[in-house]
């Protein structure tokens, strides 16, 4: 297991994430634009979960989307704000949106994406905050591996400022199997700009999204029909001390 599929073992549920995306949307959405994608695991979920649907994994850089190699995923190198493949459902998760680190590269990108979904289409872009979220912090799960491996995740919060909203965050793993350790310190850097809910959803507002919504949890209900029940939040509804949400927009 390299870094990028110990990333999709411990922070990634894809499958989880697709059935969520179906619910949002509400229609019968076949094409999914993965924005800030790394190794793409939300686009090869999308396009396995049905043999109509394909995917579009960007991202800035090359080496994780070698790992998004699907018969129905195009890969695409370059800026999330200057992509031109429409979609049904365009995703900025894992944070994708604190990668822009200025209000105005925030609407350029969000322009864009309204500009190329597909009538009807949502947007989704998720953002952490909370009680913790201006802490210096480490945090630690372990999960199981495809092979037995003993997998160790390590997340750190090693620097945030509530006069800049910035943050410094790292992911950390390691790896033990037949008595063997394997340590990845920093596997994985951040620089963000934390963003507060209301910001981005006027943000949305100003790039043309008319409907924006918030929602904090993935959902778990099933209908009657086998569809999952996703609903947003109402206004005044709390979040938890610690939380993450799904803003969305929608054409």
């Amino acid at each position: 297991m390299d870094k990028y599929d110990l990333y999709t073992l411990c922070v990634q549920d894809p499958p989880r994430y697709v059935r969520f995306l179906e619910a949002i949307h509400g229609g019968k959405p076949a094409v999914l634009r993965d924005d800030f994608a790394g190794a793409g695991a939300i686009a090869r979920a999308w396009a396995k979960s049905k043999s109509t649907r394909r995917a579009i994994a960007v991202d800035a850089d090359a080496e994780p989307l070698k790992h998004a190699k699907h018969a129905r995923v195009t890969l695409e190198v370059g800026d999330v704000r200057k992509s031109k493949v429409a979609a049904d459902v365009i995703t900025a998760l894992n944070f994708g949106v604190c990668e822009l680190h200025t209000r105005r590269a925030l609407v350029a990108y969000l322009r864009n994406a309204y500009k190329t979904l597909k009538p009807g289409g949502v947007l989704v872009c998720d953002l952490y905050g909370g009680i913790d979220a201006f802490e210096q912090l480490k945090s630690s799960q372990d999960f199981a591996g495809p092979k037995g491996e003993k997998v160790t995740y390590t997340w750190e919060q090693a620097e945030a400022d509530q006069l800049t909203m910035m943050a410094r965050n790292y992911i950390h793993f390691r790896v033990t199997q037949k008595g063997k350790t394997q340590t990845l310190n920093r596997a994985f850097s951040y620089h963000w700009r934390l963003w507060a809910i209301p910001e981005l959803r006027e943000a949305m507002n100003d790039a043309g999204f008319a409907i924006t919504q918030v929602y904090d949890r993935l959902g778990s209900a099933i209908d009657q029909d086998g569809q999952l029940l996703a609903e947003p939040l109402r206004p005044g509804e709390p979040l938890d001390e610690t939380w993450v949400v799904y803003v969305t927009g929608r054409k």
